[in-house]
Protein backbone atom coordinates (compact mmCIF):
# COMPACT_ATOMS: atom_id res chain seq x y z
CA UNK A 1 0.00 0.00 0.00
CA UNK A 2 3.05 2.14 0.76
CA UNK A 3 3.28 2.67 -3.27
CA UNK A 4 -0.21 3.38 -3.63
CA UNK A 5 -0.18 6.88 -5.77
CA UNK A 6 -2.84 9.79 -6.70
CA UNK A 7 -5.36 10.68 -3.59
CA UNK A 8 -5.78 7.35 -2.41
CA UNK A 9 -2.07 7.19 -2.06
CA UNK A 10 -2.52 10.48 0.33
CA UNK A 11 -5.60 9.24 2.07
CA UNK A 12 -3.53 6.06 2.84
CA UNK A 13 -0.21 7.71 4.12
CA UNK A 14 -2.52 9.91 6.40
CA UNK A 15 -4.88 7.51 7.28
CA UNK A 16 -4.83 6.59 10.85
CA UNK A 17 -2.81 3.43 11.58
CA UNK A 18 -4.79 2.83 15.25
CA UNK A 19 -7.99 2.22 13.63
CA UNK A 20 -9.48 -0.71 15.47
CA UNK A 21 -11.01 -3.15 12.72
CA UNK A 22 -11.00 -6.09 15.98
CA UNK A 23 -14.40 -8.51 15.55
CA UNK A 24 -15.28 -10.91 17.29
CA UNK A 25 -15.21 -12.64 14.05
CA UNK A 26 -14.51 -12.37 10.17
CA UNK A 27 -18.02 -12.00 9.89
CA UNK A 28 -18.16 -9.31 12.19
CA UNK A 29 -15.37 -7.49 10.58
CA UNK A 30 -16.71 -8.36 7.23
CA UNK A 31 -20.18 -6.92 7.95
CA UNK A 32 -18.72 -3.55 8.55
CA UNK A 33 -15.59 -3.31 5.91
CA UNK A 34 -17.20 -4.84 3.02
CA UNK A 35 -19.74 -2.07 3.20
CA UNK A 36 -17.39 0.46 3.79
CA UNK A 37 -15.43 -0.73 0.50
CA UNK A 38 -18.59 -0.02 -1.70
CA UNK A 39 -19.54 3.23 0.23
CA UNK A 40 -15.90 4.12 -0.59
CA UNK A 41 -16.16 3.10 -4.63
CA UNK A 42 -19.34 4.67 -4.68
CA UNK A 43 -18.23 8.12 -3.43
CA UNK A 44 -15.11 7.98 -5.72
CA UNK A 45 -17.03 6.65 -8.94
CA UNK A 46 -19.34 10.46 -7.99
CA UNK A 47 -15.99 12.50 -7.54
CA UNK A 48 -13.31 11.01 -9.47
CA UNK A 49 -13.87 8.29 -11.45
CA UNK A 50 -9.86 7.89 -11.95
CA UNK A 51 -9.31 7.76 -8.38
CA UNK A 52 -12.23 5.47 -7.92
CA UNK A 53 -10.13 2.94 -10.21
CA UNK A 54 -6.56 4.06 -8.30
CA UNK A 55 -8.62 2.70 -5.58
CA UNK A 56 -9.52 -0.50 -6.83
CA UNK A 57 -6.53 -1.39 -8.30
CA UNK A 58 -4.78 -0.37 -4.85
CA UNK A 59 -7.09 -2.92 -3.22
CA UNK A 60 -6.70 -5.75 -5.20
CA UNK A 61 -2.60 -5.26 -5.77
CA UNK A 62 -2.62 -5.21 -1.66
CA UNK A 63 -4.65 -9.32 -1.92
CA UNK A 64 -1.75 -10.23 -4.43
CA UNK A 65 1.15 -8.93 -2.24
CA UNK A 66 -1.18 -10.84 0.43
CA UNK A 67 -1.19 -14.21 -1.38
CA UNK A 68 1.35 -14.14 -3.49
CA UNK A 69 3.95 -17.10 -3.03
CA UNK A 70 1.08 -19.29 -2.62
CA UNK A 71 -2.51 -20.31 -3.77
CA UNK A 72 -4.98 -18.74 -1.75
CA UNK A 73 -7.12 -21.73 0.09
CA UNK A 74 -10.68 -22.22 -0.33
CA UNK A 75 -11.79 -19.69 2.51
CA UNK A 76 -8.88 -16.85 1.56
CA UNK A 77 -10.14 -17.46 -2.04
CA UNK A 78 -13.94 -16.93 -1.19
CA UNK A 79 -12.97 -13.53 1.10
CA UNK A 80 -11.28 -12.61 -2.20
CA UNK A 81 -14.26 -12.96 -4.38
CA UNK A 82 -16.09 -10.94 -1.23
CA UNK A 83 -14.10 -8.03 -1.53
CA UNK A 84 -13.63 -7.55 -5.63
CA UNK A 85 -17.89 -8.03 -5.45
CA UNK A 86 -18.26 -5.02 -2.79
CA UNK A 87 -15.67 -3.21 -4.86
CA UNK A 88 -18.12 -3.82 -7.80
CA UNK A 89 -21.02 -3.39 -6.27
CA UNK A 90 -20.40 0.22 -6.23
Amino acid sequence: LGSATGVVGHVLADYPKHKELNGKSVAEIADRVLPALTEAMALLKAESPAEADNYRSTVLLAIEAATEGSKPNPVIADMIRKITNALDAA
